[in-house]
């Protein structure tokens, strides 16, 4: 059962998702959709979880679920990534690497390899202050307050 976004609570369960490359509008508007209506018929053990999403910078697409409704089990989150799965065969990007780190280089969005990340750090290119998309975050909570932090408030403060 798709509900807004805002009123989940904010222990809610959360997923994300980085794209290797930005989207262009269109295709923003057709990923929504689809999530929409993935989301829409979404269930565990057969009860529709109240789930929502909602994306980000043309790159980022965050499903949560409310666990407390009903929480999503194995086959619920098995079919949700089958979904994204679908979604990076069709739009020919990569949503599931998890060796990747995406961060604020000016007005920019940009999307490295973690080991282009680190070296990009050892060559000062980027800094513990610089804007990083911490993707490691479980709970809309965590993701309004940790989420897009300075590198040293995330696991990316190892590299500096």
């Amino acid at each position: 059962m798709f509900v807004p976004f805002d009123t989940l609570p904010e222990h809610s369960r959360i997923w994300i998702y980085q794209s290797n490359r930005k989207f262009s509008d269109e295709e923003m508007s057709e990923i929504e959709s689809s999530v929409k209506e993935f989301i829409e018929d979404w269930s565990a053990h057969g009860t529709g979880l109240e789930a929502s999403f909602i994306t980000k910078y043309n790159r980022f697409i965050i499903i949560a679920v409310n666990q407390e409704v009903h929480a999503a089990s194995g086959c619920s989150i098995d079919a949700s990534v089958q979904f994204i799965q679908a979604l990076e065969k069709k739009y020919e990007v990569d949503l599931l690497d998890k060796m990747n780190v995406t961060f604020k280089n000016g007005e920019f969005i940009a999307h490295k390899s973690l080991i282009d990340f680190k070296k990009m750090a050892k060559d000062k290119a980027v800094t513990a202050s610089t804007i990083v998309f911490n993707n490691l975050v479980n709970t809309i909570e965590e993701f309004n307050e940790s989420w897009e932090v300075p590198a040293s408030e995330s696991w990316h403060s190892r590299f500096f």
